[in-house]
C-alpha cells in the first residue's frame, strides 16, 4: 500500500473496455507526515475520491485489477482502494497527533 495525495486527473479519449467508465487519477505518494515522496503516479479509482484527498494506493496487479473493475485479470498496476480521513502518530510522549 502507498498512501498518496491525488494531484489531478488523466483523461484518456480511449481506454480498455474493461475500465471504461473508470476515472485515472494523477497521485503524489506521501510521508506519514504529508510530504512528497518518490514519483508520481497513474491509478485507477475505485472509491470515488477528488484532487486533494489524501489516499491509499494498493499496486499489485491482481489486487489492483479487482479493486477497479471488480473483475480479475484487467490490466491495471495500481489502484486507489482507499480515502484517509485523517491520521493519528503518537509522539514519544504517547500524546496523539492529529492530522
Amino acid at each position: 500500500m502507498i498512501l498518496a495525495r491525488v494531484i489531478g486527473n488523466v483523461v484518456a479519449t480511449q481506454k480498455n473496455e474493461r475500465y471504461a467508465n473508470a476515472r485515472i487519477m494523477l497521485c503524489q505518494p506521501v510521508s506519514l507526515e504529508g510530504e512528497e515522496i518518490g514519483a508520481t503516479l497513474i491509478a485507477l479509482d475505485s472509491v470515488d475520491s477528488g484532487v486533494g484527498d489524501t489516499v491509499l494506493v494498493v499496486q499489485e496487479g491482481w489486487g489492483a485489477s479487482t479493486a477497479a473493475t471488480r473483475e480479475p485479470g484487467a490490466a491495471i498496476d495500481s489502484a486507489i482502494v482507499g480515502v484517509v480521513d485523517y491520521i493519528d502518530l503518537l509522539a514519544e510522549e504517547n500524546k496523539g497527533v492529529r492530522r
